[in-house]
């Protein structure tokens, strides 16, 4: 194969939010490449250097802020006409110092929903999608009785996705639990996905989640409000991308009992499969809320599961 001739350019982003949810963009000044388009702050990470390293110098030299917390949100890989740019993206929630354009570039905070207004890259877009989703998706156990889940709601992490995953419920009798749940799964902050026809998500406003099966035989994004799908690996990851999912749910990571005739990936796997994916990934399998920093930590959006969440109560 031959080898790409662009010039390879490692940068370290850092996405800066206030606790309103606003984030930091800023407006390439004249002279630099692609300027007035707007962006996430950060630059080049250079040789021996690592990424968080490079964050904290490039915040610190364009913004004049001090980086206190940050954790890893998503890396990308773009292809420009003349460079491919490997962006390693970091959530900065905690910063010392007000920013400030030290050069020469415009600054905004702007609401998620508002940076469509904007003259971006093209790398802004997929990193807003893992911004606007939470680090939890829970998974019905397959038995839940709408009792059982409307007693387990309040308990469920805030903002979580929750996959309504009944598969011996006929289709009548989930879509009629699915429109009595949706409500209610919103006034606990939570976002309700279903998994039947597409048709259904979109009558009630709810994201669609499709197994390999059921993805792989489309050609373009169902016209549903938000699309998530299964993977095995990482030919799957790049497929659900080009499709235009907004998130896949990729394992299993740890051995369950489950899949016990299945090998893991192990954190290592599913790190070679997930970093560059080009869409925010979840774990799963034998993973909980309390592996967030390790899903984070290799390409991960969050993790998602059934006992780790409901308690095995079932």
């Amino acid at each position: 194969m031959q080898q790409d001739p662009r010039p390879l350019l490692q940068v370290a982003c850092g996405v800066l939010q206030r606790a309103d949810g606003a984030v930091l963009l800023a407006q390439r000044p004249p002279g630099k490449i692609a300027a007035g388009f707007w962006e996430f702050p950060g630059g080049k990470i250079e040789a021996g250097e690592s990424a968080r390293a490079a964050l904290d110098r490039e915040l610190s030299e364009e913004l004049g802020v001090q980086v206190r917390k940050a954790r890893p949100l998503i890396r990308l890989r773009h292809a420009y006409s003349n460079r491919i740019v490997v962006l390693d993206t970091w959530l900065v929630t905690d910063f010392e110092n007000q920013p400030e354009p030290r050069e020469n570039q415009a600054l905004a905070w702007a609401a998620l929903d508002a940076i469509a207004g904007y003259d971006t890259l093209p790398t802004v877009a997929p990193i807003l999608k893992p911004l606007q989703l939470p680090a939890d998706y829970v998974f019905t156990p397959v038995d839940a009785d709408a009792a059982f889940i409307r007693a387990h709601l309040p308990r469920l992490p805030n903002r979580a996705l929750v996959r309504l995953r009944l598969p011996r419920l006929a289709d009548a009798a989930y879509a009629a639990l699915a429109a009595a749940l949706v409500d209610e799964a919103r006034q606990q902050g939570l976002q309700l996905v279903l998994d039947r026809a597409p048709a259904l998500s979109r009558e009630l406003g709810c994201g669609w989640h499709a197994p390999v099966a059921a993805w792989r035989g489309l050609q373009v994004r169902p016209d549903v409000p938000a699309f998530f799908g299964s993977a095995h690996g990482r030919s799957d990851l790049l497929a659900l991308q080009a499709l235009g999912a907004d998130a896949a749910v990729l394992g299993h990571v740890q051995a369950t009992s489950t899949h016990p005739d299945q090998p893991p990936l192990g954190w290592s796997g599913f790190a070679d499969a997930a970093l560059e994916a080009g869409l925010p990934v979840y774990a799963i399998g034998g993973v909980g809320p309390g592996d967030h920093d390790r899903a984070w930590n290799h390409g991960g959006q969050g993790c998602a599961g059934i006992n780790a969440y409901w308690g095995g109560e079932l």
